[in-house]
């Protein structure tokens, strides 16, 4: 039985999309090389045009239309990356493209979407629903339905970034890629094995939505529970069949990260790399830094997208410094009596802590008589710092703790 998508297929869409797709650099981390004690490249798809790595299949398939396919323009389906990817692809082959997104995708993507010249159609309250009504669509206008996975054109045009990163990392040993649909870590797996096997392939999904890990343990490709992750970019309840056969066959192993990690790791790279990294994208990194993926060796490590909605990026960075214990909001409750107030403030200035907002409530919490309650919320130097000031105030009642989650392995 033939290979669905062989290594031939792959060289071949890299030469069609050489005009518009980039080849986006992998440089050596030295700062995540101390970290995580490997040796550690970051692939910077973030920096592709639209911003993500899917412009890569959408050029791929949509080159691959007959000329009376193209007339009839192209539809697609998806959140955000793989919509600016479509419509990018469809501008510069002078194709009409009509996306559906469901109704609550991020304005930013989807004004880029159209932006490209796309027609938007918002609908649905997930991707999957959006994907029925966009097929529907397609069957109704004759169109051609261009999916975000589950197409092996599209894996073929992912799996040029595979062909990349043995050209730019030496010595390569892992590969660590983020995991949604499952068309870019197909794609790269069959680059890869077919010139280099030994080469361990490391599968990264959301613990919310964890399609592929669920279905190599059940051994069937079928769909899970759609829930809510701040990694919506590969939050994918409906696995494609092509990409789970390759995936069991060429992928070593499949792990899932939590919010948490995610969001960390997207603090993490803005701070040591200077990349703005969607939590999709950066999943790969939360992994190697909570010691998931282990024995890496010299690691490729693929920053799958940089798309993240401006509005949410503060809480993003917020809920990841908290994870990294660099910022944290915790409630104190003391007598009601003069000096408390002062002793907590000075008792946190005193182990280091930089307080930022102090909240004084003095009714309306259900609190003891004679007792109230200061919140505070404080920037501090990483996790063990925080234990530091949390022993510093030992003899006060500390409740309401939102500090780090994280295990301590980042400073």
């Amino acid at each position: 039985m033939p290979e669905p998508i062989a290594l031939t297929d792959i060289t071949a869409a890299r030469e069609r999309g050489r005009r518009v797709v980039l080849e986006t650099p992998a440089l050596p981390s030295s700062s995540f090389s101390r970290l995580i004690g490997s040796d550690v490249w970051l692939k910077a798809e973030n920096l592709q045009r639209t911003g993500s790595f899917k412009i890569r299949g959408g050029m791929n398939a949509i080159s691959l239309l007959s000329k009376e396919a193209r007339a009839s323009g192209v539809v697609a389906a998806s959140a955000g990356n793989h919509a600016q990817g479509v419509a990018l692809a469809a501008a510069e082959l002078g194709v009409r493209a009509t996306v559906f997104m469901p109704e609550n995708a991020a304005i930013p993507k989807v004004s880029a979407t159209r932006a490209y010249g796309a027609a938007i159609e918002l609908v649905g309250s997930s991707l999957a629903e959006a994907t029925d009504h966009a097929q529907a669509f397609a069957a109704r206008t004759g169109g051609a339905f261009i999916h975000p996975f589950d197409d092996p054109h599209i894996v073929a045009g992912q799996g040029t970034l595979g062909l990349e990163l043995l050209e730019q990392v030496p010595a390569l040993e892992t590969i660590v890629v983020p995991v949604g649909g499952g068309g870019l870590i197909s794609g790269v797996a069959v680059a890869v094995k077919a010139s280099l096997p030994d080469v361990r392939i490391i599968g990264v999904q959301s613990a919310a939505v964890p399609t592929y890990v669920t279905a190599r343990a059940r051994g069937v490709a079928a769909p899970v529970a759609d829930r809510f992750t701040v990694a919506d970019g590969i939050a994918v309840s409906r696995p494609s069949a092509l990409c789970f056969e390759i995936i069991e066959r060429l992928v070593d192993d499949l792990i899932t990260v939590e919010d948490a990690q995610a969001t960390e790791a997207v603090a993490l790279l803005l701070e040591r790399a200077k990349y703005l990294v969607e939590p999709s994208g950066a999943v790969g990194i939360a992994a190697m830094l909570h010691g998931l993926v282990s024995d890496p060796g010299t690691t490729a490590v693929v920053l799958s997208g940089g798309n993240v909605d401006l509005l949410l990026l503060d809480d993003v960075v917020r809920h990841g410094l908290e994870a990294r214990g660099r910022f944290a909001s915790i409630s104190v409750v003391v007598p009601d009596e003069p000096g408390h107030l002062a002793a907590v403030l000075t008792r946190i200035g005193g182990a280091g802590g930089n307080v930022l907002s102090v909240d004084h409530p003095r009714e309306g919490r259900g609190l003891a008589f004679g007792t109230v309650e200061i919140r505070v919320t404080l920037e501090t130097r990483g996790i063990e710092h925080m234990h530091g000031i949390l022993d510093a105030l030992g003899d006060y009642e500390v409740s309401d703790t939102h500090r780090g989650r994280g295990n301590g392995s980042t400073p």
